[in-house]
């Protein structure tokens, strides 16, 4: 459902302005696709549903779902294929068809992209939580959202962007089609800037690549236009300019929740995290 439609030198050139992450990270490997179920007879709560960004796995998210789980919460953690925001979305959408109940949905980063789109329709869904994220309104791209703002870490000349990222082929993929993957020196300052060092260099080291023709491809009718909104804006985001953050959760009309924070507030503040949904949820 994606392909970059444009020669590798093109698309080394699109990543260098504007791959952005869509980063998520860390938790046990059971997390990966985890699904705890839990309930309450006498008061049902809804199921919280987290979507990831790109450049990661679920991981980021360990110290939410167990405060969510402590507090009786259904948690689900969907991996996100990263093959294209279409796919993606639809992979999404089909994971939350088969919640019967209230789903508080949330997404980092990319996946705030995935989850805009997925939740499209779908009358489950009664909230939305953004995590240093991003939230496109209708046509919006990875492209055009990362570099509406000057001060991303990953908006480097096309001529170092081989500096930044590392690109494989994907099998079986149109010509042109490759998987970036940060590099462990830009991934330390860039996306998990104020986290330990040897707690970044495990998040570099088990990232996930996002493909790029993902980064054209442009976002559909946004789901916050009818489900409420909550963000979590990261002050100290290297990644999405916090600026860009707060427009675009302004646009949406979103509850905003500032914290002194890196692009992985969830990792560094999981707590101020698991408040703002709880709020969403208690909504």
């Amino acid at each position: 459902m994606f392909s970059l439609r444009r020669p590798i030198p093109a698309i080394l050139g699109l990543v260098a302005t504007t791959i952005a992450l869509t980063a998520a990270a860390l938790a046990p490997a059971h997390l990966a696709s985890a699904s705890v179920r839990t309930s309450s007879a006498s008061s049902p709560k809804p199921t919280v549903v987290i979507e990831a960004g790109a450049w990661a796995d679920n991981s980021s998210f360990a110290g939410v779902v167990r405060l969510l789980q402590d507090d009786g919460y259904t948690v689900d953690v969907p991996p996100n294929p990263l093959q294209g925001l279409t796919y993606d979305s639809q992979t999404l959408a089909g994971f939350l068809a088969t919640i019967s109940g209230p789903v508080v949905l949330v997404g980092h980063s990319y996946g705030g992209m995935v989850a805009t789109n997925a939740a499209a329709g779908n009358p489950n869904v009664k909230a939305l939580v953004y995590v240093d994220a991003y939230i496109p309104a209708q046509g919006d791209t990875l492209q055009g959202l990362t570099g509406a703002q000057p001060g991303s870490c990953l908006a480097v000349a096309p001529a170092d962007v081989t500096n930044g990222f590392t690109f494989a082929p994907i099998p079986g993929a149109p010509a042109g089609d490759v998987d970036a993957y940060v590099k462990p020196s830009v991934f330390a300052s860039c996306f998990a800037n104020g986290l330990p060092a040897g707690e970044g260099a495990v998040l570099a080291a088990t990232q996930r690549p996002l493909a790029t023709g993902t980064l054209t491809d442009p976002s559909g009718v946004p789901a916050w236009r009818t489900i409420p909104s909550w963000a979590v804006v990261g002050t100290a985001d290297h990644v999405i300019p916090p600026a860009e953050q707060l427009f675009m959760a302004t646009r949406a009309h979103a509850h905003i929740t500032e914290v002194d924070a890196p692009h992985l507030s969830m990792v560094s503040n999981p707590g101020t995290v698991t408040q703002v949904i709880l709020a969403a949820a208690h909504a």
